[in-house]
């Protein structure tokens, strides 16, 4: 019998419990099983840990989203694509087979089918266990359950949104199962099967420690009763689309579960995230959102429903002229930048092209637009998501970026310390005396975090008062403590002063030589040794280390050609299409400062959109629906929620189903850009051989004060249909060919 990554082909009895926990964050109160041998299975159930540890196991198949795959639809252009056996050349290329499938995200059968397999041993063990078998409350157990259900769900969801009709499995295979009878599952059973988990878990009680609302401290990456929620939206809205549209399930299907799914998280304490930045933070709520790191526990950010990946935007596709930058990667497209509307009049500027290849756009008189200046007057969003030629980059006034504080304090000691007597005679002030023989000096505290420098300077700062001067000062830099540190070169005096003076040594050159700045990093700071020392005083204060840099004054991105940031078709460091991704990108970000944000998996923005979408698809754009929980909202009502928060004009009452459908779809291509979804939705739309097949950039070149815009493009192989799923492994498949007689790959994979 062979091994199926899909199940195991045999449910061993006992099994390694070390490792359980391999690459799960932080969730719940779980923690990792501490015994190291070999128990069995029944006797994990019977223990506290064991429970929480294997649960622990089944979190660690989640996905990690990221905005990839916008460069294999028509949000991104990427830069890669030129570089020979990239993802994005055999893509781009149509050079791939079933053999040599590769994507974005891994081997993501195999690992969502091992979370599954995880999911089901642990409903099946904790069928069996009660509040008398472990030291755990109902509402523990119940909520443990449906942490599971959920999870299962989870994968199930991001299984068929890969592969459409797979396997579905509710249980461990026994070591005699009969393989010949496995099938693949249409899509709508699938999405039955998640829907029903999610009922499940919904059906646990809303407890503190059982399946709630709310995330306590520790418990990020938890499921909760608002990822159920998320999860059936999202199956659904798939289910009832064109292309897994089987009868199954309706648009009124979709609305009835998306409406509760809204109006549930409206209910508990979702909102979107409407934050005014402070001035040079960001340009508005929607750019500070995505610089924000994600934050389930709502205090701040109440929009989030389920985290996601930290990015690095600034470094993996950025711009060339930021240090540390190693490539322009996800290059916007053209046609993106043409789906932002107008602010002033809320009507798109192209409302379409005469040809093909999309070098002709058919500009919309009525919309405000002007062609000689392309990306004035746009939907905000525009200008958060997008660097375009003469954006600016840095929001802050000129002078300080960064400004950076990392107290510091002596250890003190009554007895002379290193030949040094170092005493706390006030909170925050220190006395040192030196003692008639030897080399007096003193440890900071260790670095409570990294310095982050790259680029920045670091000085050495504190305020003293010292009776005589001191002729002979050293610096000593060690990793983790100063113990065979490495001393400055010259010394350092410190003059006399009877009043406490501010005193700054910069120690730029030697944290960076030294690799020197780290958390639990100290400094040891000699003073006049022997008798050049003997009987010497000083008293220090407000020691720290601070890290600074300068923010030039502002340039505007130049990604013209000629530009610091110029376009070129071949170079994998500068934009392929003139664009370059803002989105998640915190401007202070660099070598220096890492302070990107992150993809989110779910947010409310999408659950508004979900309804949105069902609602006006089963009864039209403006008729108004009862969602419970004492609300009411329409298809346009729900859209212009999302369009309030930054300031674009109301969808117009009375538009037929098709022109708020192709409204719509813009206001989610827009919302949503670069967070995964735009290639899901237009392959579910079945609309991948208009959106993939010819994209286009802006060759920009200077004329004068002003610029000539010309539209440039690019032609794609993958927009045939076998690109509408992924490739099921070709292993899987020979397999499963083999047990079943049926081949399992999806159409045009063969």
């Amino acid at each position: 019998m062979k091994n199926l990554s899909f199940h195991s082909a045999v449910h061993r009895l006992s099994f390694i419990v070390c490792g359980l926990c391999i690459g799960s964050p932080s969730c719940s109160d779980m923690l990792e099983l501490q015994n190291d041998g070999r128990i069995s299975m029944e006797e994990i159930f019977t223990t506290r840990d064991g429970v929480r540890g294997y649960l622990n196991a089944c979190y660690a198949y989640r996905p990690a989203p990221s905005y990839d795959k916008a460069s294999l639809c028509d949000e991104a252009h990427n830069s890669d694509g030129t570089v020979a056996n990239s993802l994005y050349s055999f893509w781009y290329g149509n050079t791939l087979t079933a053999s040599s499938y590769t994507n974005t995200d891994g081997a993501p059968w195999d690992g969502y089918y091992a979370g599954i397999r995880k999911c089901n041993i642990f409903l099946a063990n904790m069928a069996n266990v009660t509040t008398n078998t472990i030291y755990a409350s109902e509402g523990e157990l119940t909520g443990w359950t449906a942490q599971a259900h959920t999870l299962r769900a989870f994968y199930y969801l991001q299984l068929i949104r890969r592969y459409g009709a797979v396997p579905i499995l509710t249980e461990a295979y026994a070591a005699m199962h009969n393989y010949g009878g496995d099938r693949r599952s249409a899509f709508s059973e699938v999405v039955r099967r998640i829907l029903d988990d999610c009922d499940a878990a919904l059906a646990a009680p809303d407890v503190e420690r059982g399946f709630s609302w709310e995330v306590l401290n520790g418990q990020s990456g938890i499921m909760t009763r608002a990822v159920a929620y998320a999860i059936k939206s999202q199956a659904i809205t798939y289910a009832a689309s064109p292309l897994w549209d089987d009868g199954t399930y309706t648009w009124a299907d979709a609305t009835r579960i998306n409406k509760e799914a809204l109006s549930q998280c409206l209910a508990n304490g979702y909102r979107l995230f409407d934050h005014v930045p402070e001035a040079g933070a960001a340009q508005i709520a929607y750019d500070l959102y995505f610089i924000t790191r994600p934050d389930e526990q709502r205090a701040y950010d109440k929009e989030t429903i389920y985290g996601g990946t930290v990015v690095s935007v600034w470094q993996n596709d950025g711009m060339p002229s930021t240090d540390g930058q190693i490539k322009a990667g996800a290059c916007p497209t053209q046609e993106l930048v043409d789906s932002y509307e107008m602010l002033a009049t809320g009507e798109p500027p192209i409302t379409g092209y005469t040809d093909a290849q999309h070098l002709n756009p058919v500009i919309n008189a009525s919309s405000g637009y002007d062609a000689d200046k392309p990306y004035e007057g746009r939907d905000p969003r525009f200008y958060a998501s997008i660097y375009y030629n003469g954006a600016i980059r840095q929001l802050g006034t000129p002078g300080l970026g960064r400004d950076d504080h990392f107290p510091l304090t002596p250890h003190t000691s009554p007895e002379p310390y290193h030949h040094l007597i170092v005493t706390e005679a006030v909170p925050g002030e220190y006395h040192m005396a030196a003692t008639n023989e030897g080399d007096p000096y003193f440890y900071t505290t260790p670095m409570g975090t990294s310095l982050n420098a790259g680029s920045g300077s670091v000085y050495f700062r504190m305020e003293y008062k010292a009776p005589v001067k001191f002729e002979k000062v050293q610096f000593f830099f060690g990793k983790p403590d100063a113990y065979g540190g490495w001393a400055t070169v010259n010394p350092i005096v410190i003059e006399a002063s009877a009043d406490w003076t501010a005193w700054q040594f910069d120690i730029t050159s030697f944290a960076k030589s030294f690799e020197w700045g780290e958390a639990a990093h100290a400094l040891r700071l000699d003073f006049d040794g022997g008798a050049d020392g003997a009987g010497k005083e000083i008293d220090i204060r407000k020691m720290e280390v601070v890290v600074q840099t300068t923010l030039d004054p502002v340039n505007p991105v130049a990604s013209h050609v000629g530009g610091a940031d110029g376009i070129t078709v071949t170079d994998r460091r500068t934009t392929h299409t003139g664009y370059y991704l803002r989105k998640y990108n915190n401007w202070k970000s660099g070598s220096d400062n890492s302070a990107d944000g992150a993809v989110r998996l779910f947010r409310l923005a999408e659950l508004y959109l979900n309804f949105a979408e069902s609602t006006y698809r089963s009864d039209g754009p403006d008729a108004v629906i009862d969602m419970g929980n004492g609300m009411s909202m329409s298809a346009r009502d729900a859209v212009n929620a999302v369009r309030a928060r930054v300031g674009m004009p109301e969808f117009p009452a009375g538009m037929s189903k098709e022109a708020f459908e192709k409204k719509y779809r813009n206001e989610r291509r827009v919302e949503l850009a670069f967070e995964e979804h735009r290639y899901f939705d237009v392959r579910r739309w079945k609309i991948l051989p208009e959106t993939e097949r010819y994209l286009t950039g802006m060759n920009i070149t200077p004329s004068g004060a002003s610029f000539n815009y010309a539209r440039i493009g690019f032609e794609r192989g993958s927009w045939a249909n076998q690109y509408y799923l992924y490739a099921v492994p070709q292993s899987e498949v020979n397999k499963m060919q083999e047990h079943t007689g049926t081949n399992w790959q999806n159409e045009g994979w063969n």
